[in-house]
């Protein structure tokens, strides 16, 4: 039961970071212009989807909470700089998407906006310092305590942060490729497939980084796996750059498995480890260790048999709904 609903947590989260990754994306490109239509265009092509995609993250933390309770707080105090920093992105993002219009100020409204941009890198960073450091380990002791925070600033954190960042930003241009009329989708079809190659390098950047790391090769459990997902990720954003001017579809596709790819890296090489404990390996927290009890879980799973396919089914109306490029008669959200 506990891995069931460990492999929930990762599916979720690693779809928070799909869906919020092209909101972030977006965020992020929206420094590619000044134009001021354009850029309210490429909000209003996240708009129909933008307050359900952070749906997913709170499902998450509610898993977190409810199925992992002696994880959740090893998890936040020893990685607390990085999550700090992630959602001070998602805030400050959600924020100033929903303020930028408020009043017609050109002037405010471009404030807004690169409070948007500064914000939409803030949370990238924060979620992929977070992977990161999961799959360094935390310095956890025997009582099971993280002590400090300087593990967290790590050549590698950095490294797994940028590759993060990287990403999202070609996940938002193949999203905005997809979504935008042809002639603006045409612009930012062009940079995704100028950015697919570099992404390609920073994200081999970040797994050499690793590979040299004396905390992270004895973090990982499961060598061989993720070497194995590396090379998917590594297939799927030369599809992406590939697809990106003829087929967005497919190239949306692409981008998306790229940024869910990280999330069930970091699951798949660590197991059995929920925690790995760099300090100590007698101190690291197990996939059972920081479950629930069977009861706990057993009615846990009856609760969200019947909220699952509801989160599910409201995602797939929405994309449904609001599917195809938007055009003059989509409505102005921001």
């Amino acid at each position: 039961m506990e891995t069931l609903w460990y492999a929930l947590l990762g599916l979720f989260f690693a779809t928070y970071l799909v869906l919020g990754g092209y909101d972030y994306g977006t965020g992020l490109l929206l420094a590619r212009t000044r134009s001021g239509d354009d850029r309210r265009a490429m909000l209003n092509a996240v708009g129909p989807f933008f307050l359900g995609n952070e749906v997913w993250l709170v499902a998450a933390i509610g898993i977190l909470l409810g199925a992992f309770p002696f994880l959740e707080g090893e998890l936040l105090s020893g990685l607390y700089p990085a999550v700090a920093l992630a959602l001070a992105g998602v805030v400050v993002v959600t924020v100033a998407v929903q303020l930028r219009s408020r009043l017609a100020s050109p002037r405010i409204r471009t404030a807004w906006d690169r409070a948007v941009i500064a914000g939409s890198v803030i949370a990238a960073l924060g979620w992929g310092a977070v992977l990161a450091g999961l799959l360094q380990g935390v310095p956890l002791q025997l009582e099971r305590h993280a002590i400090g925070v300087g593990h967290v600033f790590t050549p590698f954190v950095a490294a797994g942060a940028l590759a993060l960042l990287a990403l999202v930003a070609v996940h938002g241009a193949a999203f905005l490729a997809l979504r935008l009329p042809a002639g603006q989708a045409d612009h930012f079809a062009r940079l995704g497939r100028r950015l697919a190659p570099a992404v390609i390098g920073v994200v081999g950047l970040a797994a050499a980084v690793g590979a040299l790391s004396g905390r992270v090769r004895e973090t990982v459990q499961q060598p061989g796996v993720a070497v194995l997902m590396l090379v998917v990720l590594v297939t799927v954003l030369a599809v992406a750059g590939t697809a990106i001017t003829r087929r967005p579809g497919l190239a949306f596709a692409a981008t998306s498995v790229a940024v869910a790819l990280p999330v069930l890296l970091v699951g798949a090489a660590t197991w059995p480890y929920a925690l790995v404990s760099s300090a100590d390996p007698a101190a690291g927290i197990t996939v059972a260790d920081a479950a629930a009890s069977g009861p706990t879980l057993r009615l846990l799973t009856w609760a969200a048999l019947p909220l699952l396919p509801a989160l599910l089914g409201f995602q797939l109306m929405s994309w449904w709904v609001f599917r195809g490029r938007t055009d003059g008669r989509a409505p102005v959200y921001w």
